[in-house]
């Protein structure tokens, strides 16, 4: 393995030093690749636009996180950032220096990205989107060949540049960004063909969050009592991060589980609400862009919202919430206020 480890740390070294002039751009994309970006921007545009499209991009998002992070407490994948430092490999020689960037010391094991299968599941669930819609319309089978090459051949090129954007800040090791693009696809290719996730009771999604949960939180516990320490990431990056201030909380691994659980939580509040009920019939175009408009703005807006970590409870908790606000924002809130407007607007012209 140290083999392979070695190999990386040369291409993250040669990133470094061939492309130091991309460097913000690489930063960029690595923050887009986060599936923040699927919650908060993703999501709101599709659910008004093709609403079964935008449950699929969450529930993708969702359970492949939560897989990512089983999978990372299994493979116990080391990061390039710390395990330059630690490595034995080099003997006499010196390690390759490599540098270090406000978004390279994340807190969880390595293997697989995150970022290369999240974003690989998403692009792969809106590839298919578009494909489908296109389908329907009936174009001319080359235009639609065209089309088809296209979409894949971007996704293709997005992934390259979110694989090179994680190996660039040193945080993933190429293999971890390979196997997360392999990963996601997967994830998506199988979600693709469920229909249930459409017509999910409520209870069900309290169901499937808290098993998601307790099953993470227990496998963690048990792991523990045996002598396994699932957080032993945290001290590695607390120790060779150049600077302290980059050891993000939000990087931890429960971090990330409890925003996930919160946002399919808040799915299921969202779609099941008597207010979602009341509007989802309403298919204007003005209705479903005033409704994407708004929410992206809210969305911008809660997203400015920051808690300290002081209390590592409180965190996870206010965390959660946040996350589950976060879409009953689109399903609710934005629709019910527009609706009202547009009622009242109706009623002024009529009197």
């Amino acid at each position: 393995m140290d083999l392979l480890h070695s190999w990386g740390v040369s291409v993250v070294f040669y990133l470094q030093k061939e492309y130091i002039a991309y460097e913000s751009g690489f930063q960029l994309i690595s923050y887009v690749a986060d599936l923040h970006t699927t919650f908060y921007i993703f999501f709101p545009i599709w659910f008004h636009l093709e609403r079964n499209v935008g449950i699929k991009l969450i529930w993708v998002g969702v359970v492949g996180d939560w897989l990512n992070l089983v999978l990372k407490w299994v493979l116990f994948g080391e990061r390039p950032y710390w395990w330059v430092h630690e490595t034995k490999f080099y003997g006499n020689e010196s390690a390759p220096a490599l540098r270090q960037l406000s978004i390279t010391c994340e807190t969880g094991p390595g293997s697989p990205s995150g970022h290369a299968m999240g974003s690989a599941a998403v692009g792969y669930v809106m590839v298919i989107a578009v494909l489908s819609i296109a389908a329907q319309r009936k174009n001319p089978a080359l235009l639609y060949w065209l089309l088809k090459m296209v979409l894949w051949m971007l996704l293709g090129l997005v992934e390259l540049l979110v694989c090179m954007s994680r190996v660039y800040v040193a945080a993933h090791f190429p293999h971890q960004v390979i196997c997360g693009v392999i990963s996601g696809i997967i994830v998506a290719e199988i979600f693709s063909r469920q229909k249930w996730i459409y017509i999910t009771s409520l209870q069900k999604y309290f169901s499937i969050t808290l098993f998601l949960l307790v099953f993470a939180v227990g496998f963690y516990v048990l792991l523990k009592a045996v002598g396994v320490d699932l957080l032993w990431t945290l001290e590695k990056a607390q120790k060779w991060c150049v600077n302290p201030a980059w050891v993000n909380m939000d990087t931890t691994p429960f971090a990330s589980l409890l925003r996930n659980m919160g946002t399919l939580f808040g799915l299921g509040l969202g779609l099941h609400s008597p207010l979602h009920t009341q509007h989802k019939k309403s298919t204007s175009k003005p209705f479903k862009m005033g409704s994407i408009a708004i929410s992206l703005v809210l969305l911008q807006l809660l997203d400015f919202l920051t808690f300290p970590s002081d209390n590592h409870t409180i965190f996870y908790i206010l965390s959660f919430t946040k996350s589950a606000v976060a879409l009953l924002v689109p399903t609710i809130l934005v629709p019910r206020v527009l609706f009202l407007f547009l009622q009242e607007q109706k009623v002024e012209k009529t009197s």
